[in-house]
């Protein structure tokens, strides 16, 4: 067989230099991709070279002698580069391969009809080693496509935190700029979406948290992800959509979320993540998956910003009611958050607490006397409003003492 391929190297050269010319008109003719890419001259060029080296690695094969694919790779790892699709490419190599194998048998039949019968055991020889170029060419375009992705990650994650951090680095873009090029306006309606601990987000599908770039989720929002040691942060740009959409995006991740603000430049993007994350700290711990909008919680969040003044808060409004045991100080605590849960009505207080109504104005007055607050006096409503705010925010922070037993709903009591 290599004798008479051989024979014919001269003809087949020929053949395989009008091959690739046919080759060449018809992938730019049928395949945009490589019509953007490359001009004709160049494909050309291209192609007669793939041509060729399948019929060298034929000759190498028919000698039992390893086939040379260090170009294969080169290419894969050339147009993986350029961005031309895998599958252009594939395609282009496979077309090759059949047409080598024509331009043989047209060879063979025009020098030696006879010949062609001798020419079968050659087919598997050359369809081996297509396969050996097509898997070479096909893994160093994989592996060139998932460092330049992983580049391209890393690119989009600095330009992230550039917006999320309101500063990148000193030779880094300038927030307008890393916003334009993570595709996004430099006006329009954004949040920032700060996930609690626990939070689904890496595997949740609201749009591809774990990534830094997202197309738009079901609900018509886009997101962009962003995983640090610090927690999960989402920066959505609703579009036309109200801020409250956002907890349809988040529904699926059930997960503790703090919602910023609408903004509407990137440059204030860096403030709405300060105060996504103060909205989530108005969630409690272990109250299960909740999305918090700021602004629904501005009294909440107020104490949350300031823990100093929350400590006094605590201290000077609740400290009588603090320094009881601890039953009776969870009573009493459980009593008024449940109390102001419902609006301030004794009855359906008692209902949540599955008491009698009695026993609950008890509790409230006993309350009164502690604190030296009156729950008629509006003022002073809000003063213990935001000092059991404080005493909840300091107990979802600190840990439970050993063998502590969870709270749970108030024991039938008279007093």
């Amino acid at each position: 067989m290599e004798r008479i391929i051989e024979e014919i190297r001269e003809d087949l050269s020929r053949r395989i230099a009008v091959t690739a010319d046919r080759l060449a008109d018809r992938t730019l003719a049928e395949d945009p991709a490589y019509a953007a890419l490359l001009g004709r001259a160049e494909l050309r060029e291209r192609i007669h070279h793939n041509l060729r080296q399948a019929v060298e690695g034929l000759v190498l094969g028919i000698r039992g002698l390893p086939v040379e694919l260090a170009d294969a790779r080169a290419t894969g790892t050339l147009r993986a580069e350029q961005g031309l699709p895998l599958a252009s490419l594939l395609r282009t190599y496979r077309r090759g391969g059949r047409l080598v194998w024509q331009a043989l048998n047209e060879a063979v039949a025009a020098h030696d009809p006879a010949a062609l019968p001798r020419l079968l055991p050659a087919a598997g020889v050359l369809w081996d080693v297509l396969d050996q170029l097509t898997d070479a060419v096909a893994d160093a375009y994989r592996r060139t496509e998932a460092a330049r992705w992983d580049r391209d990650r890393e690119r989009r994650a600095a330009l992230l935190d550039a917006l999320l951090d309101g500063a990148g680095p000193s030779d880094g873009p300038a927030l307008s700029e890393a916003a334009a090029q993570l595709g996004l306006p430099e006006r329009g309606r954004f949040a920032v979406v700060v996930l609690g601990a626990g939070g689904s987000g890496g595997s949740g599908d609201p749009g591809g948290p774990g990534r830094t770039d997202a197309e738009p989720a079901a609900s018509g929002l886009r997101v962009l992800w962003r995983i640090r040691a610090d927690g999960e942060t989402g920066l959505v740009e609703l579009g036309h959509h109200p801020l409250e959409s956002v907890r349809e995006l988040l529904g699926p991740l059930r997960a503790r979320a703090g919602v910023s603000p609408v903004v509407e430049t990137p440059g204030d993007l860096a403030r709405a993540r300060w105060l996504a994350a103060l909205a989530l700290r108005t969630v409690p711990a272990s109250g299960g998956p909740c999305t918090a909008l700021l602004d629904e919680r501005l009294p909440t969040a107020l104490v949350a910003s300031q823990a100093e003044l929350a400590g006094r808060l605590r201290q000077v409004v609740l400290g009588p009611v603090l320094a009881l045991p601890a039953e009776d100080r969870r009573v009493l605590l459980n009593t008024l958050g449940t109390w102001l849960t419902c609006h301030g009505s004794t009855t359906y207080a008692a209902q949540r607490l599955y008491c009698h109504r009695n026993t609950v104005s008890n509790r409230l007055r006993r309350l009164e006397q502690l604190t030296g607050r009156t729950l008629s006096d509006p003022a002073h409503v809000v003063e213990l409003a935001l000092a059991h705010a404080a005493v909840l925010q300091r107990a979802a922070g600190e840990p439970a003492a050993p063998g502590a037993k969870p709270a749970g709903r108030a024991p039938r009591r008279s007093n």
